[in-house]
């Protein structure tokens, strides 16, 4: 029904509006980290500038190792799901499928790479990011 040269060119509008939506998200982070640099000490200000420069070294290879991580920890998450009901499920209700992985996701994965090592300290801060109490206690999202 498509042709292969139709296939190609939506792949490649696919990934160029990735490539731009990636590039768009770098610019609006590094304008949050020069807003946030000048407020830390010396000593974090250089810790960051040195994270900076290391992160705009990432080669080729390390992108398709995290991103192989990611996918390989995505699918543990996922079969640990599936051993996890001690119910049957409903008449005509499936389990969750795994996700084809594309070029595109590997990308989205990989922004949501510095969100999750955020939301991993936070988490270990006591933060929630998610809920937040009410003054009588009870949490509400």
């Amino acid at each position: 029904l498509f042709s292969p040269a139709l296939q190609y060119y939506e792949m490649s509008y696919g990934l160029n509006i990735e490539m731009h939506k990636q590039a768009e998200i770098v610019k609006r982070l590094n304008g949050i980290c020069a807003q946030v640099l000048p407020y830390l000490s010396q000593e974090h200000q250089q810790q960051v500038l040195g994270a900076i420069e290391r992160a705009k070294q990432v080669t080729a290879p390390e992108l398709n190792s995290i991103i192989r991580q990611q996918l390989q920890a995505h699918q543990l998450s996922q079969l640990q799901a599936l051993a996890l009901p001690l119910t049957p499920l409903p008449v005509g209700l499936q389990p969750p499928s795994l996700p084809a992985v594309s070029a595109g996701t590997g990308l989205l994965s990989l922004s949501a790479l510095g969100s999750q090592a955020h939301l991993s300290k936070e988490d270990k801060n006591g933060h929630d990011g998610d809920a937040h109490q009410d003054d009588d206690g009870e949490k509400s999202d």
